[in-house]
């Protein structure tokens, strides 16, 4: 699909008063600048999943670190365990970025989901006034009438050799009756003082400029960075009992007491064991 400028008139910033197409330009104009991360900003007003189409152009040699691709509304985004993301058009912000940390070894790579995640959370609260936690590996979680509710995911797949594509959601403007799910929520349920998605994502694009830099500074090393720290301090799974489901019908009950220097979520199990948890789906199990 041709990258599309959301402004122009068959996408008419106006069609929705509740939900103004993003502005392209004012978003290349804040956010592409010499020495910067940000290489390109391309909008597009429909596609499958901006992952898929990312990670397309990246193989094809069609753009270079820093290229940012977002869409109005995703058909087929997909989480997680290729669960399907969807949401009215224009509701949220559905957007993927190439990274290329040639100088850290790709077996920190691991941590850039987390990375990712801390930047959300620390953007959406300065940008969007709510209250962000974080659940392990890759969820963005909000609060909605006292309940956890989730508002966004995180999905970072290979580009190549060198390559990251690392895709977000995030749920900005659903009213209850859009939810996908019960458990869902989004950033204006949650009491957000602003769902202009313009500044929410130049603000979480500015975030994610910042802690990619200070993790890449650090030779990936989370500690250095401040990333474990940031990461620990933000994230709601630690301090839990959790059921970690993993790979191979297997599952582990246990609390989650750390997330370890490969990032990995580390469970004391109730035989006295520490079992450290690399991937695998987790359930909440009693609030900490």
């Amino acid at each position: 699909m041709t990258p599309r400028d959301a402004s122009e008139p068959n996408g008419s910033r106006w069609s929705d008063l509740d939900r103004p197409p993003l502005n392209v330009t004012a978003l290349r104009r804040g956010l592409v600048r010499p020495g910067g991360l940000w290489s390109e900003v391309d909008v597009v007003q429909r596609t499958g999943s901006t992952n898929s189409d990312l990670v397309a152009r990246a193989a094809k040699g069609e753009v270079t670190e820093g290229a940012v691709l977002v869409a109005e509304e995703q058909t087929a985004g997909r989480g997680r365990l290729d669960r399907q993301w969807t949401a009215p058009p224009r509701s949220g912000l559905f957007f993927s970025v190439l990274l290329t940390p040639s100088e850290v070894p790709v077996a920190r790579w691991g941590w850039l989901p987390l990375l990712t995640g801390v930047a959300v959370a620390t953007g959406l609260s300065r940008a969007a006034g709510v209250d962000t936690a974080l659940k392990w590996p890759n969820d963005l979680l909000v609060t909605v009438g006292g309940a956890e509710r989730k508002a966004g995911g995180i999905l970072a797949e290979r580009a190549g050799d060198d390559g990251v594509v690392i895709g977000v959601g995030i749920n900005v403007s659903l009213k209850a009756d859009e939810l996908p799910v019960p458990t869902a929520g989004s950033l204006g349920l949650a009491g957000a003082v602003s769902t202009d998605r313009d500044p929410l994502l130049r603000g979480v694009l500015r975030s994610l400029e910042d802690w990619y830099g200070k993790w890449r500074a650090a030779g990936g090393d989370p500690g250095p960075s401040g990333l474990q720290e940031a990461y620990a301090a933000g994230c709601a799974t630690l301090g839990r009992v959790v059921r970690a489901e993993l790979p191979g019908d297997r599952s582990v009950v246990g609390e989650a007491v750390a997330v370890d220097g490969d990032g990995r979520l580390v469970l004391a199990t109730e035989e006295g064991m520490q079992e450290p948890v690399g991937a695998g789906d987790i359930v909440h199990l009693r609030p900490a």
